[in-house]
Protein backbone atom coordinates (compact mmCIF):
# COMPACT_ATOMS: atom_id res chain seq x y z
CA UNK A 1 0.00 0.00 0.00
CA UNK A 2 1.19 3.71 -1.02
CA UNK A 3 2.17 5.53 2.36
CA UNK A 4 1.27 9.02 2.50
CA UNK A 5 3.58 11.97 3.37
CA UNK A 6 2.09 12.30 7.03
CA UNK A 7 2.57 8.68 7.76
CA UNK A 8 6.40 8.92 6.52
CA UNK A 9 6.98 11.95 8.47
CA UNK A 10 5.50 10.08 11.61
CA UNK A 11 7.08 6.69 11.29
CA UNK A 12 9.58 7.10 13.72
CA UNK A 13 10.62 6.39 17.18
CA UNK A 14 12.90 6.46 20.06
CA UNK A 15 16.32 4.70 19.61
CA UNK A 16 19.18 4.36 21.95
CA UNK A 17 22.95 6.04 20.45
CA UNK A 18 25.90 4.57 22.35
CA UNK A 19 28.52 6.50 23.84
CA UNK A 20 31.50 4.84 21.47
CA UNK A 21 34.27 6.03 24.29
CA UNK A 22 36.78 4.03 22.06
CA UNK A 23 36.69 7.21 19.58
CA UNK A 24 36.33 10.00 21.41
CA UNK A 25 34.41 12.79 21.30
CA UNK A 26 31.31 13.60 18.48
CA UNK A 27 32.23 15.39 15.55
CA UNK A 28 29.26 17.82 16.31
CA UNK A 29 29.82 20.93 18.61
CA UNK A 30 27.72 18.73 21.37
CA UNK A 31 26.58 15.84 21.30
CA UNK A 32 22.43 15.63 22.21
CA UNK A 33 20.51 13.09 23.96
CA UNK A 34 19.05 10.54 22.00
CA UNK A 35 15.20 12.01 21.49
CA UNK A 36 11.88 10.97 19.30
CA UNK A 37 12.43 12.38 15.73
CA UNK A 38 10.16 15.15 15.25
CA UNK A 39 8.77 16.70 12.04
CA UNK A 40 12.14 18.75 11.97
CA UNK A 41 13.66 15.61 10.64
CA UNK A 42 11.44 16.04 7.24
CA UNK A 43 13.87 15.12 4.15
CA UNK A 44 17.05 13.58 4.23
CA UNK A 45 19.51 15.93 4.13
CA UNK A 46 17.70 16.88 7.69
CA UNK A 47 19.34 14.41 8.57
CA UNK A 48 23.01 14.62 8.05
CA UNK A 49 23.49 17.83 10.65
CA UNK A 50 21.59 15.55 13.24
CA UNK A 51 23.91 12.43 12.70
CA UNK A 52 27.41 14.60 12.45
CA UNK A 53 26.02 16.00 16.42
CA UNK A 54 25.93 12.26 17.21
CA UNK A 55 28.92 10.67 16.03
CA UNK A 56 32.25 10.11 17.23
CA UNK A 57 34.59 12.47 15.12
CA UNK A 58 36.82 9.38 13.23
CA UNK A 59 33.22 7.71 12.50
CA UNK A 60 32.16 10.68 10.78
CA UNK A 61 35.17 11.72 8.45
CA UNK A 62 34.88 7.62 7.56
CA UNK A 63 31.52 7.82 6.88
CA UNK A 64 31.13 11.55 4.99
CA UNK A 65 34.61 11.47 3.59
CA UNK A 66 35.59 11.17 -0.15
CA UNK A 67 38.60 10.58 -2.21
CA UNK A 68 40.99 13.78 -2.64
CA UNK A 69 39.38 16.88 -3.29
CA UNK A 70 35.83 15.47 -3.22
CA UNK A 71 34.77 17.07 -6.42
CA UNK A 72 32.85 13.94 -7.43
CA UNK A 73 31.19 13.49 -4.53
CA UNK A 74 29.79 17.02 -4.91
CA UNK A 75 28.76 16.30 -8.13
CA UNK A 76 26.92 13.75 -7.78
CA UNK A 77 24.59 15.86 -6.40
CA UNK A 78 24.59 18.88 -8.12
CA UNK A 79 23.72 16.76 -11.39
CA UNK A 80 20.87 16.26 -9.88
CA UNK A 81 20.18 19.68 -8.69
CA UNK A 82 20.57 20.68 -12.69
CA UNK A 83 17.99 18.25 -14.19
CA UNK A 84 14.73 20.13 -14.60
CA UNK A 85 11.73 18.04 -14.84
CA UNK A 86 8.93 18.35 -17.43
CA UNK A 87 5.80 18.07 -15.82
CA UNK A 88 2.09 16.77 -17.47
CA UNK A 89 -1.02 17.76 -16.38
CA UNK A 90 -4.47 16.61 -15.97
CA UNK A 91 -3.48 12.91 -16.01
CA UNK A 92 -5.22 10.64 -13.64
CA UNK A 93 -2.58 9.97 -10.70
CA UNK A 94 -5.35 9.00 -7.94
CA UNK A 95 -3.79 5.40 -7.53
CA UNK A 96 0.22 5.85 -7.84
CA UNK A 97 1.96 2.12 -8.26
CA UNK A 98 5.69 2.05 -6.93
CA UNK A 99 6.31 -1.55 -7.22
CA UNK A 100 8.62 -2.96 -9.87
CA UNK A 101 10.12 -6.43 -10.84
CA UNK A 102 13.46 -7.24 -10.48
CA UNK A 103 14.95 -11.03 -10.62
CA UNK A 104 11.91 -12.40 -10.41
CA UNK A 105 10.91 -10.65 -7.67
CA UNK A 106 8.41 -7.78 -7.06
CA UNK A 107 9.59 -5.28 -4.84
CA UNK A 108 7.33 -2.38 -3.27
CA UNK A 109 9.38 0.69 -4.79
CA UNK A 110 12.51 1.14 -6.76
CA UNK A 111 15.05 2.13 -3.92
CA UNK A 112 17.31 -0.37 -2.27
CA UNK A 113 20.15 0.26 0.82
CA UNK A 114 23.51 0.26 -0.98
CA UNK A 115 26.17 -1.65 0.88
CA UNK A 116 28.24 0.56 3.55
CA UNK A 117 30.80 -0.83 5.72
CA UNK A 118 31.18 -0.45 9.52
CA UNK A 119 28.01 0.17 11.08
CA UNK A 120 28.76 -0.29 13.97
CA UNK A 121 30.79 2.85 14.19
CA UNK A 122 27.34 4.71 14.29
CA UNK A 123 25.05 2.28 16.64
CA UNK A 124 26.06 -0.17 19.01
CA UNK A 125 23.91 -2.38 17.70
CA UNK A 126 25.32 -1.94 14.08
CA UNK A 127 24.14 -3.38 11.30
CA UNK A 128 21.18 -5.61 12.61
CA UNK A 129 19.29 -2.00 13.74
CA UNK A 130 19.96 -1.56 10.19
CA UNK A 131 18.48 -5.03 8.83
CA UNK A 132 15.33 -4.17 11.03
CA UNK A 133 15.16 -0.69 9.79
CA UNK A 134 14.84 -1.96 6.10
CA UNK A 135 12.37 -4.77 7.04
CA UNK A 136 10.09 -1.92 8.83
CA UNK A 137 10.29 0.04 5.62
CA UNK A 138 10.04 -3.24 3.35
CA UNK A 139 13.46 -2.11 1.69
CA UNK A 140 16.15 -4.25 0.05
CA UNK A 141 19.11 -3.73 1.88
CA UNK A 142 22.73 -5.07 0.25
CA UNK A 143 24.98 -6.52 3.32
CA UNK A 144 28.36 -5.53 2.73
CA UNK A 145 31.62 -7.45 2.98
CA UNK A 146 32.87 -5.14 5.38
CA UNK A 147 29.94 -5.16 7.82
CA UNK A 148 30.94 -5.42 11.42
CA UNK A 149 27.83 -8.07 11.76
CA UNK A 150 28.01 -11.67 10.25
CA UNK A 151 25.76 -12.13 7.12
CA UNK A 152 24.25 -15.04 8.25
CA UNK A 153 23.50 -12.76 11.80
CA UNK A 154 21.77 -10.10 9.42
CA UNK A 155 19.76 -12.24 7.36
CA UNK A 156 18.29 -14.37 10.66
CA UNK A 157 17.51 -10.87 11.86
CA UNK A 158 16.16 -10.03 8.69
CA UNK A 159 12.38 -9.54 7.37
CA UNK A 160 12.61 -8.32 4.28
CA UNK A 161 15.19 -9.38 0.98
CA UNK A 162 19.12 -9.21 1.93
CA UNK A 163 21.39 -9.08 -1.33
CA UNK A 164 25.76 -9.37 -0.59
CA UNK A 165 27.90 -7.67 -1.56
CA UNK A 166 31.58 -9.16 -2.49
CA UNK A 167 35.37 -7.93 -3.14
CA UNK A 168 36.61 -10.71 -5.10
CA UNK A 169 39.80 -12.04 -3.00
CA UNK A 170 43.35 -12.87 -4.16
CA UNK A 171 42.16 -16.23 -2.27
CA UNK A 172 39.11 -17.73 -5.05
CA UNK A 173 38.80 -20.40 -2.07
CA UNK A 174 37.64 -18.28 0.43
CA UNK A 175 35.59 -16.39 -2.00
CA UNK A 176 33.74 -18.93 -3.41
CA UNK A 177 33.11 -19.90 0.32
CA UNK A 178 31.75 -16.53 1.15
CA UNK A 179 29.63 -16.62 -1.44
CA UNK A 180 28.49 -19.88 -0.74
CA UNK A 181 28.07 -18.82 2.89
CA UNK A 182 25.95 -15.70 1.04
CA UNK A 183 23.47 -18.14 -1.29
CA UNK A 184 22.83 -20.45 2.05
CA UNK A 185 22.04 -17.50 4.38
CA UNK A 186 18.98 -16.46 1.48
CA UNK A 187 21.01 -13.61 0.06
CA UNK A 188 18.81 -12.92 -3.30
CA UNK A 189 22.22 -11.52 -5.23
CA UNK A 190 25.16 -10.95 -5.53
CA UNK A 191 26.35 -7.73 -6.08
CA UNK A 192 30.72 -7.46 -7.23
CA UNK A 193 32.36 -4.11 -6.49
CA UNK A 194 34.49 -3.91 -9.62
CA UNK A 195 35.78 -0.24 -9.49
CA UNK A 196 38.67 -0.26 -6.09
CA UNK A 197 41.12 -2.61 -7.73
CA UNK A 198 43.40 0.14 -5.75
CA UNK A 199 42.71 2.65 -2.71
CA UNK A 200 41.59 6.11 -3.14
CA UNK A 201 43.74 9.20 -1.49
CA UNK A 202 41.28 9.13 1.57
CA UNK A 203 42.75 12.34 3.05
CA UNK A 204 40.79 12.86 6.01
CA UNK A 205 40.67 9.10 6.75
CA UNK A 206 44.76 10.18 6.89
CA UNK A 207 44.49 12.80 8.54
CA UNK A 208 42.99 11.02 11.96
CA UNK A 209 45.12 7.59 10.97
CA UNK A 210 41.49 5.65 10.47
CA UNK A 211 41.05 2.41 11.95
CA UNK A 212 38.63 0.49 13.78
CA UNK A 213 38.47 0.82 17.36
CA UNK A 214 38.68 -2.16 19.56
CA UNK A 215 36.06 -5.06 19.49
CA UNK A 216 35.21 -4.15 16.05
CA UNK A 217 36.17 -5.97 12.77
CA UNK A 218 35.31 -7.12 9.37
CA UNK A 219 32.69 -9.71 10.42
CA UNK A 220 32.97 -11.97 7.29
CA UNK A 221 36.17 -11.93 6.69
CA UNK A 222 37.36 -13.39 10.04
CA UNK A 223 38.80 -16.17 8.00
CA UNK A 224 40.41 -14.63 5.29
CA UNK A 225 44.46 -15.05 5.96
CA UNK A 226 46.12 -12.38 4.76
CA UNK A 227 49.18 -12.98 6.39
CA UNK A 228 51.15 -14.09 2.92
CA UNK A 229 50.16 -10.54 1.17
CA UNK A 230 53.20 -8.27 0.30
CA UNK A 231 54.00 -5.80 -1.58
CA UNK A 232 57.28 -4.43 -3.90
CA UNK A 233 58.48 -1.52 -2.72
CA UNK A 234 57.25 0.28 -6.13
CA UNK A 235 54.05 -0.36 -4.56
CA UNK A 236 54.58 1.74 -2.08
CA UNK A 237 53.47 5.61 -1.47
CA UNK A 238 56.08 8.20 -0.02
CA UNK A 239 54.38 7.56 3.22
CA UNK A 240 54.96 4.09 2.97
CA UNK A 241 51.58 2.88 2.69
CA UNK A 242 50.56 0.86 0.52
CA UNK A 243 47.45 1.70 -2.61
CA UNK A 244 46.37 -1.95 -2.28
CA UNK A 245 44.36 -3.38 0.67
CA UNK A 246 44.85 -6.65 1.97
CA UNK A 247 41.24 -8.14 1.34
CA UNK A 248 41.09 -7.30 -2.72
CA UNK A 249 42.52 -8.27 -5.44
CA UNK A 250 43.99 -5.86 -7.51
CA UNK A 251 44.78 -8.76 -10.21
CA UNK A 252 40.80 -9.00 -10.44
CA UNK A 253 40.20 -9.06 -14.21
CA UNK A 254 37.11 -10.29 -16.38
CA UNK A 255 38.00 -13.93 -16.07
CA UNK A 256 37.21 -13.33 -12.42
CA UNK A 257 33.43 -12.45 -13.21
CA UNK A 258 32.86 -15.41 -15.69
CA UNK A 259 34.38 -18.03 -12.76
CA UNK A 260 32.51 -16.33 -10.28
CA UNK A 261 29.30 -16.53 -13.08
CA UNK A 262 30.11 -20.23 -13.15
CA UNK A 263 29.19 -21.22 -9.28
CA UNK A 264 26.90 -18.70 -8.13
CA UNK A 265 23.43 -19.68 -7.86
CA UNK A 266 21.80 -15.90 -7.61
CA UNK A 267 22.01 -13.11 -10.10
CA UNK A 268 25.72 -11.13 -9.84
CA UNK A 269 25.61 -7.49 -10.67
CA UNK A 270 28.46 -5.94 -11.05
CA UNK A 271 29.09 -2.69 -8.69
CA UNK A 272 30.78 0.68 -10.15
CA UNK A 273 30.29 0.53 -13.93
CA UNK A 274 30.86 3.93 -15.32
CA UNK A 275 31.99 3.63 -18.82
CA UNK A 276 30.03 2.44 -21.46
CA UNK A 277 31.83 -0.18 -22.84
CA UNK A 278 32.23 -1.59 -19.07
CA UNK A 279 28.83 -2.05 -18.90
CA UNK A 280 28.68 -3.77 -22.33
CA UNK A 281 31.80 -5.92 -21.47
CA UNK A 282 30.17 -7.02 -18.23
CA UNK A 283 26.79 -8.29 -20.01
CA UNK A 284 29.22 -10.30 -22.30
CA UNK A 285 30.72 -11.56 -19.21
CA UNK A 286 27.68 -12.95 -18.09
CA UNK A 287 26.78 -10.33 -15.23
CA UNK A 288 22.79 -10.20 -14.51
CA UNK A 289 22.94 -6.59 -13.59
CA UNK A 290 25.09 -3.64 -13.65
CA UNK A 291 25.20 -0.71 -10.68
CA UNK A 292 26.01 2.43 -12.41
CA UNK A 293 28.41 3.69 -9.16
CA UNK A 294 31.62 5.95 -9.02
CA UNK A 295 31.99 4.58 -5.26
CA UNK A 296 30.26 7.59 -3.68
CA UNK A 297 33.26 9.14 -4.86
CA UNK A 298 35.32 7.66 -2.21
CA UNK A 299 37.85 6.09 -4.90
CA UNK A 300 38.62 8.12 -8.24
CA UNK A 301 38.04 11.55 -7.52
CA UNK A 302 37.39 13.76 -10.74
CA UNK A 303 35.21 10.71 -12.42
CA UNK A 304 31.51 12.00 -13.58
CA UNK A 305 28.34 11.92 -11.38
CA UNK A 306 26.80 8.78 -11.65
CA UNK A 307 23.59 10.25 -12.75
CA UNK A 308 25.72 11.71 -16.03
CA UNK A 309 27.48 8.32 -16.85
CA UNK A 310 23.77 6.58 -16.60
CA UNK A 311 21.96 7.00 -19.80
CA UNK A 312 25.22 6.43 -21.67
CA UNK A 313 25.70 3.23 -19.98
CA UNK A 314 21.72 2.55 -20.42
CA UNK A 315 22.30 2.93 -24.08
CA UNK A 316 25.09 0.79 -24.58
CA UNK A 317 23.40 -2.07 -22.51
CA UNK A 318 20.42 -1.92 -24.36
CA UNK A 319 18.16 -3.76 -22.26
CA UNK A 320 19.78 -6.65 -21.83
CA UNK A 321 19.66 -6.91 -18.32
CA UNK A 322 18.26 -4.58 -15.34
CA UNK A 323 21.12 -0.98 -14.95
CA UNK A 324 20.74 0.43 -11.07
CA UNK A 325 22.57 3.57 -10.03
CA UNK A 326 23.49 5.65 -6.83
CA UNK A 327 25.54 8.27 -5.68
CA UNK A 328 24.18 11.83 -4.67
CA UNK A 329 20.49 10.79 -4.42
CA UNK A 330 18.41 12.74 -1.24
CA UNK A 331 15.03 13.67 -3.08
CA UNK A 332 12.26 12.15 -4.31
CA UNK A 333 12.62 13.94 -7.59
CA UNK A 334 15.93 12.45 -7.63
CA UNK A 335 14.54 9.03 -7.94
CA UNK A 336 12.20 9.78 -10.84
CA UNK A 337 15.21 11.50 -12.69
CA UNK A 338 17.12 8.08 -12.86
CA UNK A 339 14.54 5.92 -13.27
CA UNK A 340 13.45 8.65 -16.04
CA UNK A 341 17.05 8.56 -17.80
CA UNK A 342 16.83 4.53 -17.80
CA UNK A 343 17.54 3.13 -14.00
CA UNK A 344 15.50 0.13 -13.34
CA UNK A 345 16.28 1.39 -9.09
CA UNK A 346 18.68 3.68 -7.49
CA UNK A 347 20.76 2.45 -4.41
CA UNK A 348 20.86 5.16 -1.31
CA UNK A 349 24.33 5.00 1.25
CA UNK A 350 25.28 7.55 3.50
CA UNK A 351 21.45 9.21 4.22
CA UNK A 352 20.35 5.65 6.06
CA UNK A 353 23.45 5.45 7.90
CA UNK A 354 22.48 8.89 9.05
CA UNK A 355 19.66 7.84 10.17
CA UNK A 356 21.12 4.96 11.79
CA UNK A 357 22.80 7.36 13.66
CA UNK A 358 20.49 9.32 14.68
CA UNK A 359 17.59 7.03 15.71
CA UNK A 360 18.73 3.43 15.11
CA UNK A 361 16.25 0.72 13.10
CA UNK A 362 13.62 3.94 13.57
CA UNK A 363 15.95 5.93 11.81
CA UNK A 364 16.82 3.81 9.02
CA UNK A 365 13.14 3.06 8.50
CA UNK A 366 12.58 6.82 8.31
CA UNK A 367 14.66 7.98 6.01
CA UNK A 368 13.92 5.10 3.61
CA UNK A 369 9.35 6.03 3.89
CA UNK A 370 10.44 9.91 3.44
CA UNK A 371 12.59 8.88 0.11
CA UNK A 372 9.47 6.41 -1.45
CA UNK A 373 6.59 9.16 -0.43
CA UNK A 374 8.65 12.00 -2.32
CA UNK A 375 9.42 9.48 -4.90
CA UNK A 376 5.26 9.22 -5.36
CA UNK A 377 4.68 12.76 -4.70
CA UNK A 378 6.96 13.58 -7.52
CA UNK A 379 5.24 11.23 -9.98
CA UNK A 380 1.54 12.36 -8.94
CA UNK A 381 3.16 16.15 -9.79
CA UNK A 382 4.60 14.98 -13.17
CA UNK A 383 1.75 13.05 -14.23
CA UNK A 384 3.66 9.59 -13.81
CA UNK A 385 1.09 7.12 -12.03
CA UNK A 386 3.37 4.38 -12.48
CA UNK A 387 7.30 2.99 -12.90
CA UNK A 388 6.39 1.72 -16.33
CA UNK A 389 5.09 5.34 -17.04
CA UNK A 390 8.46 7.59 -16.51
CA UNK A 391 10.49 8.22 -19.76
CA UNK A 392 13.34 10.38 -21.00
CA UNK A 393 10.00 12.38 -21.77
CA UNK A 394 9.63 13.85 -18.44
CA UNK A 395 13.08 15.40 -18.26
CA UNK A 396 12.70 19.29 -19.71
CA UNK A 397 15.77 19.58 -22.42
Amino acid sequence: MPITRRQALLSGGIAAVGSFAAFGSPAGSSAPKAEPMGLELACLTDFEPAAKARMPLPAWEYINGAAADELTVRWNREAYQNIRLKPNVLVDVSAIDTSILLFGKKLAFPILLAPTAYHKLVHPDGELATVRGAGRAAATLIASSFATTTIEEMTAAASGPIWFQLYLQRDRAFTRDLVQRAEAAGCGALCVTVDSPVAGPRNREDRISFDLPPGMDKANLRKLDTSRVTFSDSDRRPADRSIYSADANPAATWKDVEWLRSFAKVPVLLKGVLNPDDGDRAVQSGASGVIVSNHGGRDLDTAPATIEALPLVVDKIAGRVPVLVDGGIRRGTDVLKALALGAKAVLIGRPYVYGLSVAGEAGVARVVEILRAELEMAMGLTGRPTIASIDRSVIWV
